[in-house]
């Protein structure tokens, strides 16, 4: 009998140990998610469930309890629209055309009163369609970057909180829809697991994988708690920060700002491979991503004790944006923050290429529009009309060049 307890106590022991272990997976995580075999998890489709099945196993993994509504799952349906980003109805009834999203939901329980919520998409464009700025021949968007680094993020966080930083519960979520506009993430806050009351602030990851060598890194909605800015610098040994104060973006933090909860979203920015085939897992920046959730990690250690944050509204920046007919055709550096707007890459047949535009250039001048940031050079765009031409002046190796550009 002595023996035999001495073994089942070795074994408890052992079992416990595990239990509480830390272990960063970021590119086991990636590698997964962005593999062939998930045919780019489109919303809907038996590649994002596989993903789902994969995450909650992670969530099981770590010892993260189900907060969805069937387990770890919150599923929703909906009848897709033609306008990205653009708002549509949920629906409970299945019929022709009806696409069923599923959340992945769960909770670390610390019996605490306020709950920080962490978050990042997981569906992709799967082979392309309306969202691909891909023009070849069919082929699966594995999204490595977008957003399987999030949500690697996501799930190393996830490690690190358990057991510690006490005085707050934290909710995980894996959202679907984030590609079709932002739908797991309004269909949760529309129909939360927890009571969003309680919810002291909301973290979002969306495109972390590719850190570059200037260690630049986007927060936006720093101006959504009085706190953020001094918190966030006060722990920055590693990167150049581009602070943006607007709670609304292009991603899910969004939905959590509308209903009143300060939300922070990291970014590492766009890059030639954005919404195309090729944002494959090896290319990357794991270093990088690790940096950056233990960036996090300190901020949330740091958040620990103040309890329910303040909410402050923004600017919202997105109803100040210009709107324009014809475009260049370039990815830009939304991440530069020098004088102009630098180009991050160059699509194929269109208006800059043909101008003989390159990657790195920096667009200065547009016509008669001096361009000085993101904002006048889509305020420039807006003044032209498919068929006008042009001369844009762009900097190049300290050098200003001109080139005549026609638009489509």
């Amino acid at each position: 009998m002595k023996k035999i307890s001495l073994l089942v106590l070795f074994i408890t022991l052992l079992g416990c140990k595990n239990e509480h272990t830390y272990e960063n997976k970021i590119k086991k995580d990636v590698m997964f998610l962005s593999d062939d075999k998930l045919e780019g998890r489109e919303t809907g489709t038996d590649g994002e469930l596989k993903a789902a099945e994969y995450i909650s196993q992670r969530y099981a993994e770590i010892g993260i309890e189900p907060k969805g509504t069937e387990g770890y799952y919150q599923t929703f349906s909906f009848k897709p629209t033609n306008d990205p980003h653009g708002e549509v109805a949920f629906t409970n009834i299945a019929e022709d055309g009806t696409v069923t999203g599923t959340n992945v939901v769960g909770y670390i329980n610390n019996n605490a009163k306020n709950t920080v919520v962490i978050g990042a998409h997981y569906d992709h464009l799967g082979y392309g369609g309306d969202g691909s700025l891909y023009k070849g021949e069919k082929a699966i968007h594995n999204g490595a970057d977008d957003n399987a680094s999030g949500v690697a993020v996501m799930l190393d966080l996830a490690g690190k909180l358990k057991d510690v930083n006490t005085s707050n519960n934290y909710l995980l979520i894996a959202f679907s829809g984030e590609e079709m506009g932002l739908l797991g993430s309004n269909y949760f806050v529309k129909n939360p697991t927890i009571d969003t009351k309680a919810v002291s602030y909301m973290i979002n990851m969306d495109m972390v994988g590719r850190l570059k060598q200037d260690s630049t890194l986007a927060v936006y909605g720093t101006g959504t708690s009085p706190i953020f800015k001094q918190v966030l610098n006060s722990h920055n040994d590693n990167f150049k920060l581009i602070e943006k104060e607007s709670g609304v973006g292009p991603s899910d933090h969004t939905s959590f700002y509308l209903a009143d909860i300060p939300v922070l979203h990291f970014f590492t920015g766009q890059h030639e491979d954005y919404h195309k085939p090729g944002d494959d897992f090896d290319k990357l920046n794991y270093k990088g991503m690790a940096t950056i959730s233990s960036y996090i990690f300190e901020i949330i250690s740091d958040l620990n004790d103040n309890g329910k944050l303040a909410f402050r509204k923004t600017k919202n920046e997105s109803e100040e944006t210009p709107r324009f007919k014809v475009g260049l055709g370039v990815v830009p550096d939304y991440l530069y923050d020098g004088t102009g707007m630098r180009i991050d890459g160059i699509s194929e047949d269109k208006p800059a290429q043909k101008a003989g535009l390159q990657k790195g250039d920096v667009v200065v001048k547009l016509g008669d529009s001096t361009v000085t940031d993101m904002m006048s050079y889509m305020r420039a765009l807006s003044a032209f009309e498919p068929g006008d031409s042009t001369v844009v002046s762009v900097e190049r190796k300290k050098d200003i060049l001109d080139f005549n550009l026609i638009f489509k």
